[in-house]
């Protein structure tokens, strides 16, 4: 947060000497209500009342503008830290999001930037810059008189004891409801990206119920807060007029006992609720200060722990030689091992099938094998290099990656296909070439310019894979990962696909991970995976030479693989 805090410097520095200027400005009523009391009503002086409230009306225009340009370097303040933070913030947020650190999601990060910037333009903001200036409007006071400076004084103590108090009462209270309200926010979210699920199987309703008794558990924890933030600002207001009945009433007493004049009493109760104002706008405010302090603690650690990560030098383009050895992850929840002890080894342009039962943790390890996941024990290396230390905006671009469950962006498809860069119209159309797509992205009703809304059902689960592959292979990707990329293909898409990995063979290392026999033939390299670890890993010939052993030694318990058949299947009776 370094980096931000010298940015908002210089505009905080120029609040700080604007709030200065209008406090010193702030003076002109107390000093007109003085004069107006001794002078004035002594010396009947019409031309003196005149030439007082003249200069009473300037000095209170120049303090509206000073006020105003004020007002407007606070928004000059809030822009600062949204144009700065959320950028960073998203990237960090996205990363943590991939990585299943068990962080914060990417809308929460962002409102913590949101809250952060609604306090830099909240009134709570200038009440921090002014209150200082209740010490100056003391000592203004007790110049008049010590006992109205000790008046002065007592009430400035109450005060600023009330602060301190509000504080240490509302403090937890309002970092449980800021963690229950992101629980609920973040529950609606996930739920409403399955929003078809919840129509077709009538699940609206409870839903909606599991909904409303998070908010309701949101609304148990906001009455008390509510009550109590409420409850110290209705008090701190009452305080401010008891104490400011106080000190006209030692006031009153002193005129009475000739040691002061009225103008003085006058002047001095205007000056002290100008003093004890930034007191009473820090109590009303601090629920909005309060959040900001906690999502700047958040902000502190989600970038400190980026910062504490060296810069690394750029290092030259991949080749595609990819190891990893005796890979392990354990469930960031609970105790699991998902992987234990797989290693593998492929050549520039090798390809790999990964097979195995659900569940046995063939999604994990290509998890591992993208860097997306960092490993619990052993190492991934692409050209030599740890695959997880490589900064993802240079290895980005070398690495092709298709998930099990496809999502398209909003935009275009040649948007789509790269990665919402800046299309490239000759290297969008050469990656759908490849991927086997492009006369399929030409039949749409717009081509490569037809707009893809996600929630919508212009394109099928299969077509939305195909143009996922040809996001894999916009630009010169290395290393191809491929999670089922089969998974929702017809006869015809499957075909493509085959013939797509048969063309990458010898250029691309590919990583495919496949339930289905027909892909396996395309491939130089098969590793079988159960229960996390590797059962047999060799070239396709070996691999399948073991399992048809296996299959005979335990009474055909395995088939051997002809083309669209299951890779392990169980025999039929």
């Amino acid at each position: 947060m370094k980096p931000l805090l010298q940015l908002l410097k210089r505009p905080l520095i120029s609040v700080a000497g604007f709030s200065f200027f209008i406090n010193l400005l702030m003076l002109v009523p107390a000093i007109f209500m003085l004069q107006v009391f001794d002078r004035v009503l002594v010396s009947r002086s019409t031309d003196t009342l005149l030439v007082l409230a003249l200069g009473a009306a300037l000095g209170l225009l120049l303090m509206m503008s000073l006020d105003y340009i004020r007002a407007r370097l606070q928004g000059v303040a809030g822009n600062v830290i949204a144009d700065s933070l959320a950028p960073v913030v998203t990237r960090l947020a996205v990363a943590q999001g991939a990585r299943l650190t068990g962080g914060r999601s990417t809308g929460e990060s962002l409102r913590d930037v949101q809250s952060l910037r609604s306090a830099f333009s909240a009134q709570g903001l200038l009440a921090v810059f002014d209150a200082p200036w209740l010490f100056v409007y003391v000592a203004i006071i007790w110049m008049a008189h010590p006992y109205l400076g000790m008046t002065a004084l007592g009430a400035a103590a109450l005060m600023g004891v009330l602060t301190i108090v509000n504080d240490w009462i509302t403090r937890k209270d309002i970092e449980a409801l800021q963690r229950a309200s992101a629980g609920a926010t973040r529950y609606l979210e996930t739920s409403l990206a399955n929003a078809e699920v919840v129509q077709t199987l009538g699940m609206t309703d409870a839903l909606l119920a599991r909904w409303q008794q998070k908010n309701a558990e949101v609304a148990a924890l906001q009455s008390p807060t509510a009550r109590k933030s409420v409850g110290m600002a209705a008090l701190t207001r009452t305080l401010r007029q008891a104490v400011q009945v106080g000190m006209l009433a030692v006031g009153a007493w002193l005129v009475i006992s000739n040691q002061a004049s009225p103008g003085v009493t006058i002047a001095c109760t205007i000056l002290l609720g100008r003093a004890l104002a930034p007191v009473e706008q820090l109590v009303g405010s601090w629920k909005i200060l309060a959040e900001a302090r906690a999502a700047f603690r958040r902000l502190s650690e989600l970038l400190g722990a980026a910062a504490a990560q060296e810069p690394r030098m750029e290092l030259p383009a991949p080749r595609g030689q990819l190891l990893a050895q005796q890979l392990a992850f354990r469930a960031p929840v609970g105790e699991r091992i998902l992987l234990a002890g797989v290693s593998l080894q492929l050549e520039p342009g090798e390809s790999l099938a990964i097979v195995g039962p659900s569940g046995a943790g063939k999604s994990t390890l290509l998890r591992l094998l993208t860097g997306i996941w960092q490993p619990t024990a052993g190492v991934v290396r692409l050209d030599g290099f740890d695959l997880s230390q490589w900064p993802r905006e240079q290895i980005g671009p070398w690495l092709g990656y298709v998930p099990q469950d496809v999502e398209l962006f909003a935009g275009t498809v040649a948007d789509n296909i790269a990665r919402l860069g800046l299309p490239d119209p000759a290297k969008v159309v050469q990656a759908a070439q490849r991927a086997r797509v492009h006369e399929m992205i030409q039949s749409l009703p717009q081509g490569y310019d037809t707009m893809i809304d996600p929630a919508s059902a212009l394109l099928s689960p299969g077509q939305r894979q195909r143009i996922a592959l040809a996001r894999a292979l916009y630009g010169d990707p290395k290393l191809l990962v491929l999670d089922e990329p089969n998974s929702n293909l017809d006869g015809a898409g499957e075909a493509a696909l085959a013939e797509a990995l048969k063309a990458l063979r010898g250029q691309v290392t590919v990583v495919v991970v496949t339930h289905r026999s027909a892909l396996v033939q395309h491939v130089d390299k098969m590793l079988v995976i159960e229960a996390g670890k590797a059962q047999h890993y060799g070239t396709v010939a070996e691999v399948m030479k073991a399992l048809q052993g296996k299959s005979q030694v335990s009474g055909a318990s395995v088939m051997p693989m002809p083309v669209a058949v299951p890779v392990i299947e169980k025999a039929s009776a």
